[in-house]
C-alpha cells in the first residue's frame, strides 16, 4: 500500500519515517522546494511527516522553522531570517489553542463581537503578512472545542465557543475565497473525519503541545502536502477505470446490460451509482475519465447506454474495453492523451490486476478497493486531486482532450503525406498577448502544472505573476489556441528578463496537448518582434534536465540557439545573437495579438 492511500498504516510512517526518507530520495527526480514553517504548536513530528509525504510526491523539501508559538512575531517582525530563506511555500501551522480566548457565559454580545473581529483581524494580518513573502500561504483553520457549557445551545448562542470557532472557520473560508495565494488546510474536516475525541487529545497538548493526537498527525501532515504538491504541479491528472465490479456490479459480458447493479432500485446499485456521481464530478474539476476493461468493446459501450447511468460514453477520454493486459492499454492510452503513465491513478475491484499495474508501472498511483460503498472513501482520501484553483480550463478539460483525440484522427488520415498540411488543415489560430489580470489565475495554474515542455522547471506564484504584469524589466507572453475541433484555452507561457541588449528566458512552459502544433514556433515569433521593439540585440535561453523535460532538451537548438554552455547534469545554456536575421517560422495558423 502506499503512502498516499486513504487507507495507509499511519503508525508505521510514524515508525518508520528515517527510512522512507531515504527510500524516496533514493529514487530521485525531486523537484526542491523552500517550506516555511511557523509555529503554533510544536512542528517537529509534523515536520517529519510532511517531509515523508512531499519526498513521496516527488518534491524535495529544504524547511525554515519558526520559533515555537511565534507564528505572528516571526511573519510581522521578521529578522530577515524568514526573507532570506526565501520561500516557496510558508505553512502556518496553528489549532484552536492558538485563539486567545474564546467567549465565555458572562459576556455581553458587544464583547463576543469585539472578541471575534479582534481574532478574526490577527489571523487575518497573519495571513497577509506571509503573503507578503511573494508565495503560497498554507493555513490551518480551528478545530472545534470538545467541551460544551452551554450544551446543545453551544452550537447557536454568539456566546458559545462551538459558534464562535464556527464562525471564525467560516470567515477564514471567506478570507481565502477573496484572496490569491491563500490556502485552508481544513483542521476541523480532519477532526470530523477521525472523531472529536480520537482527533483531539488533551494529554498530546498538554505533554507535547501537539494540535492533534499523535497518531493523527501523520493525517494532517498529510492535509498540507496535498496542497503544497497541488500547488507545485504535483497532482495526478488522469484515472483509468475498470468496469465489471468496480463502475457497476456484475459482469456485463455474462449479465448484459439489464442485469449489472446500478440505479437506486438495490443497496448494491445505489454504492455503484454514487461512485460513478463522484467521478463525474471528478471529472468536472479537470480529472480525465479513462477506462482501461478486459471486456467486448460494444459490451462495454453498452453499459454507459443504460439511462440510469450517471456517466456517459462521452465523458471518457480514452476507452480501451479488449483483452490485452491493463498495463499495456494504461501505457497506450497514456501516450494517446500525451501524458506519462505516472499522472495515473488505476482502479480496479481485482486485486491481482492493481499487483500487476504495481509491478508493470511503479509510478501509477493503485489505491486499495473494498467493498463498492467503500469506493469513493478510498479515492476522496488519498488526496490525489487536491484542487486549489478551478478554472474554467479545468471544467472543459475533458472536452479539450477528446477534441485532441478528434485532431489525432485526422492526422492518422495524413499518414505518409505532409506534417505541413495537416497542421494547416486545422485552421488553427493563435492568440498571443502580455500577462494580465485576467489570465493571471490560468498562467499561474499553467506554470506550476506543467512538467514535459517546461525548460527550466521554475515556478511562479500568484502574486509574482501578477507582480510581471507590465514590469519594465521583464517581456511576458501567454498563447491560446483554437482550432476547427474548438479551444484549448491558454497553453503556453513565457517570461524574460531584460537587462540592457539582452533578454534572458527565464521561463517557457507548454501545455503537452498542443507540442508540435507550431504553437512553439509561433510564440517564439511573437517574442523576437517584442524583443526587436524593446532593443534586444541578444537572447539567452537555459535549459534545466529532470526526469519529465527530456523531450525538449534541445529545443533551442530548433530555433536557431547555439549551445554556448553545459555542465555535467546536463543544463545547458543557449544564445542567439542574431535577431535581425530571423525570419518567423510558423506558416500554419491565423496570428492574433491581444
Amino acid at each position: 500500500m502506499e503512502l498516499w492511500d486513504a487507507g495507509f498504516d499511519t503508525g508505521a510512517l510514524l515508525a518508520k519515517k528515517k527510512r522512507y526518507k531515504r527510500t524516496l530520495r533514493e529514487a530521485g527526480g525531486l523537484v526542491p522546494k523552500k517550506v516555511a514553517v511557523l509555529s503554533g504548536a510544536t512542528v517537529g513530528a509534523t515536520q517529519d511527516m510532511l517531509e515523508v509525504y512531499l519526498l513521496a510526491a516527488g518534491i524535495d523539501p529544504t524547511f525554515h522553522l519558526g520559533g515555537y508559538g511565534l507564528f505572528y512575531e516571526n511573519l510581522l517582525f521578521d529578522d530577515g531570517t524568514l526573507a532570506a530563506f526565501a520561500p516557496d511555500v510558508i505553512y502556518i501551522h496553528t489549532c484552536l489553542h492558538n485563539i486567545k480566548r474564546l467567549p465565555a457565559p458572562a459576556d455581553t454580545p458587544a464583547e463576543v463581537e469585539a472578541l471575534f473581529a479582534a481574532e478574526l483581524a490577527r489571523f487575518t494580518v497573519a495571513a497577509k503578512a506571509a503573503l507578503g513573502f511573494g508565495c503560497p500561504v498554507v493555513l490551518n483553520n480551528f478545530d472545534l472545542p470538545t467541551a460544551r457549557v452551554l450544551g446543545n445551545r453551544d452550537g447557536t448562542d454568539p456566546r458559545g465557543k462551538l459558534r464562535f470557532v464556527r464562525r471564525l472557520n467560516e470567515a477564514l473560508a471567506s478570507l481565502a475565497e477573496a484572496t490569491p495565494n491563500l490556502y485552508i488546510n481544513d483542521l476541523a474536516y480532519l477532526q470530523a473525519q477521525c472523531g472529536m475525541d480520537a482527533f483531539s487529545d488533551p494529554t498530546a497538548w498538554y505533554a507535547y503541545k501537539y494540535p492533534c493526537a499523535i497518531d493523527k498527525l501523520p493525517l494532517l501532515a498529510k492535509s498540507a502536502a496535498a496542497i503544497i504538491k497541488s500547488l507545485f504541479g504535483r497532482n495526478k491528472k488522469a484515472l483509468a477505470l475498470d468496469l465489471d465490479n468496480t463502475l457497476w456490479g456484475g459482469v456485463i459480458g455474462d449479465d448484459g446490460p439489464e442485469g449489472i447493479a446500478l440505479g437506486n432500485e438495490t443497496p448494491t446499485g445505489m454504492a455503484y451509482t454514487a461512485f460513478q456521481q463522484y467521478l463525474k464530478e471528478l471529472g468536472q474539476t479537470g480529472v480525465l475519465l479513462n477506462v482501461d476493461s478486459k471486456n467486448e468493446l460494444a459490451n462495454a459501450e453498452a453499459g454507459f447506454a443504460r439511462p440510469d447511468s450517471v456517466l456517459k460514453r462521452e465523458d471518457f477520454i480514452a476507452f480501451k474495453a479488449n483483452w490485452q493486459p491493463k498495463s499495456e492499454n494504461l501505457s497506450a492510452m497514456a501516450k494517446e492523451i500525451n501524458l506519462l503513465p505516472d499522472s495515473f491513478v488505476f482502479v480496479d475491484d481485482n486485486p491481482a490486476e492493481r499487483e500487476i499495474i504495481r509491478q508493470q508501472l511503479p509510478g501509477v498511483a493503485v489505491p486499495e478497493l473494498s467493498a463498492p460503498e467503500e469506493y469513493i472513501r478510498a479515492l476522496d482520501r488519498a488526496g490525489w486531486f487536491e484542487v486549489t484553483t478551478l478554472s474554467a480550463d479545468d471544467a472543459n478539460r475533458t472536452a479539450m482532450y477528446r477534441q485532441n483525440a478528434q485532431r489525432a484522427t485526422v492526422e492518422a488520415s495524413f499518414a505518409g503525406g505532409s506534417y505541413t498540411d495537416y497542421l494547416k488543415s486545422l485552421a488553427m489560430t493563435g492568440e498571443f498577448g502580455h500577462f494580465d489580470a485576467p489570465h493571471a489565475e490560468r498562467i499561474t495554474q499553467l506554470i506550476n502544472k506543467t512538467n514535459q515542455f517546461n525548460l527550466t522547471t521554475r515556478r511562479y506564484s500568484a502574486a509574482e505573476v501578477e507582480g510581471l504584469i507590465d514590469s519594465p524589466t521583464h517581456l511576458t507572453l501567454y498563447g491560446r489556441l483554437t482550432d476547427r475541433f474548438g479551444d484549448n484555452g491558454i497553453v503556453t507561457a513565457l517570461i524574460g528578463s531584460l537587462a540592457g541588449d539582452t533578454l534572458t528566458i527565464d521561463l517557457w512552459v507548454m501545455s503537452c496537448r498542443t507540442f508540435k502544433r507550431e504553437l512553439e514556433f509561433a510564440l517564439f515569433d511573437q517574442l523576437v518582434a517584442d524583443a526587436r521593439a524593446a532593443g534586444v540585440k541578444r537572447m539567452v535561453g537555459r535549459y534545466l534536465p529532470t526526469p519529465k523535460n527530456l523531450p525538449v532538451k534541445d529545443f533551442y537548438a530548433t530555433l536557431g540557439f547555439a549551445l554556448t554552455g553545459e555542465t555535467a547534469d546536463g543544463a545547458a545554456t543557449y544564445t542567439l545573437d542574431n535577431l535581425e536575421g530571423y525570419a518567423p517560422r510558423c506558416t500554419t495558423m491565423e496570428i492574433r495579438r491581444v
